[in-house]
């Protein structure tokens, strides 16, 4: 009897052993995963901060290029911000960010298309790996989605299509409110607007805030130049380096440089701003090369006065 309550017992102490160190190996998990999620949120928490100092910075600046833009000579260290995409770093102790400032008047404007500049927007598709008849077909349901019609184009969509999906829906038939709202016309898929890991999409080269007066060509995007009519890689090689050197200014000095092809562009392309602006910052923690991005819009009203038209945090992923 007294070994058999000694073996019980024994048995019993093991188990609660085996329970307590369960139990401590669960707390000690737990603790290290909050101690992991603390220090994460920490320094997401951080690296945001350094993204919205990236964006005030780039604030900053257009707020100095509205003062300086047209000032000659400027001294050193007063130079205007550049609005064509251009990257610049600053550095807030051991961290950084990183912004860049693209002119609204550089992108193609949804809500300017017509069945004659749609050939930019084609050009466009078709330049980042979209099939020549589905781009056709994409510009004409874009067409069809913000006229005032229920007229079909030839490759186009208006209600009758929509309404017939399982989600169904009635074409707008006005002006796009947002670059996202191409997700609802016939053609378009995430991939082609966002892009994927290989190319980029559409987005970042559209827009739907600029006013009119043609594609500026002293801040549209690469890509955005190889769209227009006309235009060869030559041509846009030398019309950045010239807009690196001094705003381009009128139809002679396009001419100068992208030659006879100027003909077909020139019914497309302007050469002031909107001061409607996309910047995107990114801050970076010392020594990392992934960082948390931020997105907005901003107008400049004065030389004083701005104000958010959309602002998005996070943005994407970092640069």
């Amino acid at each position: 009897m007294m070994r058999n309550e000694k073996g019980f017992a024994l048995l019993m102490v093991l188990w609660i052993m085996m329970i307590l160190m369960v139990i401590s190996l669960s707390f000690s998990l737990m603790s290290r995963t909050e101690t992991h999620a603390t220090l994460y949120f920490k320094e997401g928490t951080e690296k945001r901060f350094l993204a919205e100092a990236g964006v005030q910075r780039a604030v900053m600046e257009l707020l100095h290029r509205g003062v300086y833009k047209n000032k000659q000579p400027v001294l050193e260290g007063n130079e205007p911000v550049r609005v064509d995409g251009t990257r610049y770093d600053g550095r807030l102790g051991g961290d950084s960010y990183a912004f860049d400032i693209i002119d609204e008047s550089g992108k193609i404007n949804l809500n300017s298309l017509t069945d004659s500049s749609g050939v930019i927007m084609s050009n466009l598709l078709v330049n980042l790996g979209v099939r020549k008849e589905d781009a056709d077909a994409i510009v004409d349901a874009i067409l069809d989605w913000k006229d005032g019609d229920e007229l079909r184009r030839l490759h186009g969509a208006e209600s009758d299509h929509y309404m017939s999906l399982p989600n169904p829906y009635r074409s707008k038939n006005g002006a796009f409110d947002t670059v996202e709202e191409l997700l609802m016309v016939k053609g378009v898929t995430p991939e082609i607007l966002y892009g994927n890991s290989r190319r980029p999409g559409v987005f970042g080269f559209l827009t739907v805030r600029a006013r009119g007066g043609g594609i500026n060509v002293n801040s549209a995007p690469r890509e955005v130049l190889a769209a227009l009519p006309g235009m060869t890689d030559e041509a846009v090689d030398r019309i950045i380096e010239l807009r690196e050197l001094a705003e381009i200014k009128s139809q002679e000095e396009m001419k100068a440089a992208v030659g006879g092809g100027v003909a077909l562009m020139s019914p497309y392309i302007g050469f002031s701003e909107a001061n409607i602006y996309t910047v995107t910052a990114t801050g970076y923690k010392k020594g990392e090369k992934h960082g948390f991005t931020v997105k907005a819009g901003i107008m400049v009203e004065s030389n004083s006065k701005y104000r958010y038209t959309y602002y998005k945090s996070p943005a994407g992923s970092s640069r």
